[in-house]
């Protein structure tokens, strides 16, 4: 059934047709809409599902920590400043191998106070252990919370879905909601590999000496290096009853593409119209779209990068001291191949200010009329 939902609640019909079992969040802009519907459904008997209240971000966190912990799907979402303070207890939901799903609304962090998109909060989490992919439209997002599920409870990792802040979370889409039925066939009932029993009593989080943390944290990333290919398996079942999948990276005219321009989110959708534009002007631009950025995507980078003339990456983050977070990703798996291309970053977008084709076309150019690089981040559209 064809729906017209906001990108918020694209998630929240993705939670409800999963059958999650334990959900808890704080409200915080612009987030809320998604955990506001999902408090209806507990209450009204819709979903079959505990919502917990909670004092704070930090405190939600904890609260699907201990629900996963004994057993329940769960679920939780947050913004900005809620995930920075989220921050320390994603280390444990990663480390004791929680397959949580949390939607994070990419937003601006504080101060200056500002409630509009930006990535660097969630790509400041980016260490944490958390699986983390970002969706373009409202249909992407849907189907993304659903794959979630299948990912993590397959690899026993924490998944984040992220969207942008109102470009996506507050605008309405007709999004394809399947019947529970058809979602029941791709995503079956919860089988915990991890479920605290007071039948069979033991403990999590305990002290590890030296003689075995090294191991934990090895076991973490042979997990993380397996999602590729489960991710695959996952979309490919998806497709055979959905009819879509995504892939990790998105290829759009890359096959001749002199300079391919890397993008992620809402810009994707932007920035396949300005590609259109300049082909039909004759010029050889493909894009990347990056949907998968933990775990990065290493292989599929060089694959469709490696030997393209020029790469034009555009981030609506930054590392400060450093460059923009994709860009700084990209050159580290381009750097030990023999006759890399540049990598061109561009800094856009900051705080919710709009990414318009007349910037993203502005990257295009400044990238081609450019031997190379000026500096590690050009920064596109400041107000003078």
């Amino acid at each position: 059934m064809k729906k017209v939902l906001e990108g918020s609640h694209a998630v929240s019909e993705a939670v409800r047709l999963a059958k999650v079992q334990v959900m808890s969040a704080y409200p915080i802009t612009p987030q809320t809409h998604i955990v506001e519907a999902l408090s209806e459904y507990c209450t009204d008997g819709t979903m079959a599902a505990r919502f917990l209240l909670v004092e704070s971000e930090h405190s939600a966190m904890a609260a699907v920590i201990g629900a996963s912990s004994g057993g329940a799907r769960t679920f939780t979402a947050t913004s900005s400043q809620g995930l920075a303070l989220m921050h320390e207890l994603l280390h444990w939901a990663s480390a004791a191998r929680l397959p949580i799903i949390m939607a994070e609304v990419n937003r601006a962090l504080a101060p200056g106070w500002n409630i509009w998109m930006d990535q660097t909060d969630s790509l400041a989490q980016r260490d944490t252990g958390w699986i983390q992919l970002y969706c373009e439209d409202g249909q992407d997002v849907f189907d993304t919370t659903l794959q979630a599920y299948r990912l993590a409870e397959a690899v026993n990792l924490p998944v984040m879905v992220v969207l942008d802040a109102f470009f996506l979370s507050h605008t309405f889409e007709p999004v394809d909601v399947p019947d529970q039925d058809l979602v029941d066939r791709f995503l079956p009932p919860f089988s915990p590999r991890i479920e605290l029993n007071t039948s069979d009593p033991f403990a999590l989080g305990q002290m590890a000496p030296p003689t075995v943390y090294m191991e934990m944290r090895h076991d973490i990333q042979k997990a993380m290096e397996q999602v590729p290919e489960i991710f695959s398996k996952v979309e490919q079942e998806f497709a055979a009853i959905f009819g879509r999948s995504y892939g990790p990276v998105e290829r759009v005219h890359c096959d001749d593409a002199q300079v391919i321009m890397v993008v992620t989110g809402t810009a994707a959708s932007t920035c396949r119209k300005v590609i259109s534009d300049l082909r039909s002007q004759g010029e050889k631009v493909g894009m990347l779209k990056l949907k998968m950025f933990r775990p990065f995507p290493t292989d599929l980078i060089r694959e469709n990068l490696g030997s393209v003339q020029k790469v034009a990456v555009v981030d609506r983050n930054f590392s400060f001291g450093a460059s923009g977070i994709f860009a700084q990703e990209i050159r580290a798996a381009l750097c030990n191949r023999n006759g890399h291309p540049p990598v061109f970053g561009y800094i856009t977008g900051l705080g919710g200010r709009d990414v318009t084709p007349e910037i993203l076309a502005e990257i295009y150019w400044k990238t081609k009329n450019s031997a190379f690089p000026e500096n590690e981040s050009v920064w596109v559209g400041l107000n003078e």
